[in-house]
């Protein structure tokens, strides 16, 4: 299994707007129905900073691969450079 803690640092006051695109664009939905998908959401921090956490959990290597070349993959890097400042990934392995 592969899991991805993903930190999108948006730029001010955009968080909110980025998140409720990604919704209402089925970016989400898209990524949860997936084949290999175990886990796909979205998280506030606790001290109400501007970053939005994703946590992915994928079945394997090949399934994140496969999840690269959907098109709602390609579009929420497209929705980043409006939104966001900076992308943090750690991943992890087991």
């Amino acid at each position: 299994m592969i899991v991805l803690n993903v930190t999108y640092k948006c730029k001010p006051d955009m968080r909110d707007e980025f998140l409720e695109t990604i919704m209402t664009e089925g970016i989400d939905v898209a990524s949860r129905a997936e084949a290999g998908n175990i886990k796909y959401d979205y998280y506030y921090p606790a001290d109400g900073s501007n970053e939005l956490l994703l946590v992915e959990k994928w079945r394997d290597a090949d399934a994140l691969q496969e999840h690269g070349q959907q098109a709602h993959f390609k579009r929420l890097g497209q929705l980043k450079s409006d939104y966001v400042l900076e992308t943090l990934i750690e991943k992890y392995e087991n």
